[in-house]
């Protein structure tokens, strides 16, 4: 697959169907019931920056490279950054990097740096988590004794699986350090998400529709599972059916998830109120009723459905949606 830092909308002619692959097509081909096993422990706290420059330094022949220009003598030289840098640049190389395999002893390096980098972000158990009858008891929400309302950084949340805001082809965020969900959980899981990715959608053959999901591992996540949505892009705009397509998102995730026996708690992102520009009011209406929906409809299917957000107009949207907005 070439390079391209703006993966192209699709595979299929204009015009020709996109079929929606089931998970039985491709549960096996990603090993999405395999407890994930990394190469190598986490790297020891004093070594981890050692091991960054020498993971840099291994993939240093790779063509992403030359688009970031990591090169001996360069402002982003990995044998002189800092470490802060250092370790920027590593997460740039692999945003930019195409899926396939990664040279030599690069993958067994790289699972100890991200090992040790998952040490390094505490993660927050779900279950932990007050409910938002607990948090708001006044609230006349349906679903509150059943869902969390909690703000931050959802790459740290120990649930069995998290949603991820994608775009249609899948592939996760290919612009260097762009501040998207997407580009986070892919940054923090490793370059095995993207090879999952790739592999589901070659045996698809098209891409993501709107309003569909994808279930793959969560590899170096707290999280066992992430569920990729294709959410409306809006820019703010929201047009006839946006909504209806939000909730089908929503309600994919939702049923992909109980596909998975082992999913009992779930935490959604704000899907598509990113960089997709959907009216964060309007969104979290959109989920508070679906999720809430399709509780009632499947009684006791999750332990906990937790929404997830992480700017404090995020949680406002949400706080004003429950009638709690202060």
């Amino acid at each position: 697959m070439p390079l391209s830092l703006f993966p192209p909308d699709g595979l299929a002619e204009p015009g020709a169907p996109r079929p929606v692959l089931p998970l039985a097509a491709y549960r096996e081909a990603i090993g999405l019931d395999e407890p994930f096993r990394p190469a190598a422990a986490p790297a020891p706290a004093d070594r981890l920056d050692d091991q960054v420059r020498t993971v840099l330094r291994m993939l240093s022949g790779d063509p992403a490279v030359s688009r970031l220009g990591l090169r001996a003598g360069s402002p982003l030289d990995p044998g002189t950054a800092d470490a802060a840098t250092a370790r920027r640049l590593l997460r740039a190389l692999l945003t930019v990097r195409p899926p396939g395999p990664l040279p030599g002893a690069a993958a067994e390096l790289l699972d100890a740096v991200l090992g040790a980098e998952r040490r390094l972000r505490p993660a927050v158990a779900v279950r932990q988590l007050p409910s938002i009858a607990e948090e708001f008891p006044r609230t006349s929400y349906r679903a509150a004794r059943h869902t969390a309302l909690w703000r931050g950084d959802i790459t740290t949340l120990a649930a069995d699986a998290i949603v991820n805001a994608a775009n249609s082809a899948l592939l996760g965020c290919f612009r260097p350090l762009h501040p998207c969900i997407d580009n986070a959980v892919h940054s923090a899981a490793g370059p095995r998400l993207r090879d999952d990715c790739e592999t589901v959608m070659a045996l698809q053959g098209t891409s993501e529709p709107t309003g569909t999901a994808k279930i793959t591992r969560g590899h170096h996540l707290p999280a066992r599972y992430v569920l990729h949505t294709v959410g409306p892009i809006t820019d703010g705009r929201p047009r006839t059916g946006d909504a209806a397509a939000l909730a089908a998102s929503y309600r994919a995730c939702l049923g992909l998830a109980a596909e998975v026996g082992t999913i009992r708690t779930l935490a959604f992102c704000a899907v598509s109120t990113g960089v997709f520009g959907y009216p964060k009011d309007e969104a979290a209406r959109v989920a508070l009723r679906t999720v809430a929906d399709w509780l009632a409809a499947h009684p006791d299917r999750f332990d906990r459905i937790v929404f997830t957000v992480f700017k404090a107009d995020d949680e406002t949207a949400y706080r004003r949606a429950l009638g709690t907005a202060a």
